[in-house]
C-alpha cells in the first residue's frame, strides 16, 4: 500500500511522529512544538512508555511510537531465541500498552500486532526487527487509510464556506479532512479551542491546519458560546480516545461542556472514530488524573490546589452522528457498526 501521509503536515507524516532506525526511536515532543522542533531520543522501550505517559506525544501519536517501540524492543532482545523473545516481546507490550490507562485498549492491538509479526518471523526464519517494524508501518497505514475515509463523510456534512470548530488535537483525521476538504475545492475557516493545560489545540491543531492553507482562528476554551452565537459556527467536530457501544465518547476534558453549548444553539456535533468494542458502556471508561501543577501553572497563590483530569465523558444524547470509515451513525445505532465486516486499523 502506498504511503497515507502523502500531503499532510509535518508533523503528521510518519517519521515526525515517531520513527525507529537503528536501534532507537525518536518521538516529536509535542509538548513545545512548534515553538520548537525537537525529537525525544529514546534507547529503550521503557524509555518509550515513559515518552508516551509524559505525553511527549499525544492524540494518535502513542499509536505510532507503541509500534516503533516494539520493534526497538525486537532489537534488544535480538539476541534471545524463540519463545525466550516472545516473552519479552510481551512484557515490552504490557509496559508500552499501559502507559497511559484511558486508551490503553486501543495501544494493546498494537503491541498485539507486533507480538505476531513477530511470530511470524520467527517461524519463517526471517528477521524479526524488521518485521516489526514494517508490522508498525502497515498499521500506520491501516489507520492513515481508514481515517482518509472518515474525513470523506465528516467532509460531507461541512458546507463550503462554512465554519468549523475543533476541540483539542484530533491528529490523523485533522489531516486527512483538511486533505480531503483541498480536494474538494471547499473553503472552510476552522476555530480552535486552545485546549488548557498542553494548549494542542492552538499549538497542535491550528498549526496542522494553517499549513494546509485554510484560515484558521485561536479561541480560548471559554469563548465557545460567544463564537457560536456571534460567529455563527456551522459545524463542531472532535475525534475521542474512546467510543463506548452505548455511545459516551471519552475526549480531552472540556468536550462534554462544548457538547452542551453546542445543543444550546443547535450546532451539530460529529464525533469521529469508531467504537472499541471493548467498551461496552460508560462505566469501562477509565478517566486518567495526571499533574495539577499543569493547570496551576505560575498565576496561583501558595496553597490553592487544582485536579486535572485528561478527559471527560459526552453522554450520546448531545452527540449528532459518530462518523467512521462505514459511514455516520446515530447514537442509537452505533452497534450496528459491528454488524458488517470490520477490519482492525491498527
Amino acid at each position: 500500500m502506498e504511503r497515507q501521509d502523502y500531503g499532510m503536515p509535518f508533523m503528521l507524516r510518519y517519521e515526525n511522529v515517531a520513527w525507529y532506525e537503528k536501534g532507537r526511536v525518536r518521538i516529536l515532543d509535542r509538548r513545545v512544538y512548534p515553538r520548537d522542533i525537537r525529537f525525544e531520543i529514546c534507547n529503550s522501550y521503557k524509555d518509550v512508555a515513559r515518552a508516551i505517559k509524559d505525553m511527549v506525544t499525544q492524540s494518535a501519536g502513542p499509536y505510532t511510537a507503541a509500534g516503533m517501540g516494539m520493534a526497538l524492543a525486537a532489537y534488544e532482545g535480538r539476541n534471545l531465541k524463540g519463545e525466550e523473545l516472545i516473552k519479552f516481546l510481551e512484557e515490552a507490550a504490557h509496559t508500552i500498552s499501559t502507559a497511559r490507562p484511558t486508551t490503553s485498549s486501543r495501544l494493546k492491538k498494537v503491541t498485539e500486532g507486533s507480538i505476531k509479526a513477530a511470530r511470524r518471523a520467527i517461524k519463517n526464519r526471517e528477521d524479526v526487527v524488521d518485521a516489526v517494524f514494517r508490522e508498525s508501518l502497515n498499521s500506520l497505514n491501516r489507520r492513515y487509510n481508514a481515517m482518509n475515509e472518515v474525513a470523506k463523510y465528516l467532509c460531507d456534512v461541512i458546507p463550503d464556506g462554512g465554519k468549523v470548530l475543533t476541540q483539542c488535537f484530533a491528529e490523523t483525521i485533522i489531516g486527512t479532512m483538511t486533505r480531503t476538504l483541498k480536494e474538494q475545492g471547499k473553503n472552510v475557516k476552522f476555530y480552535c479551542t486552545e485546549t488548557r493545560p498542553y494548549y494542542q489545540g492552538a499549538r497542535l491543531t491550528a498549526t496542522c491546519i494553517n499549513e494546509m492553507g485554510f484560515d484558521t482562528y485561536v479561541i480560548t476554551d471559554n469563548m465557545v458560546a460567544y463564537a457560536m452565537e456571534n460567529i455563527g459556527i456551522d459545524v463542531f467536530t472532535s475525534a475521542t480516545d474512546t467510543i463506548t457501544l452505548d455511545g459516551h465518547v471519552a475526549n480531552k476534558v472540556g468536550t462534554h461542556q462544548i457538547a452542551i453549548v453546542a445543543r444550546e444553539f443547535n450546532v451539530p456535533f460529529y464525533v469521529t472514530g469508531m467504537p472499541d468494542r471493548e467498551k461496552k458502556k460508560r462505566e469501562d471508561i477509565v478517566i486518567e488524573r495526571r499533574d495539577p501543577s499543569l493547570v496551576l501553572g505560575n498565576h496561583t497563590a501558595k496553597g490553592v490546589k487544582a485536579i486535572y483530569p485528561s478527559f471527560d465523558i459526552t453522554p450520546p444524547k448531545l452527540i449528532t452522528g459518530f462518523v467512521t470509515d462505514k459511514g455516520i451513525y446515530e447514537p442509537n445505532n452505533l452497534k450496528k457498526y459491528f454488524e458488517t465486516d470490520y477490519k482492525s486499523y491498527y
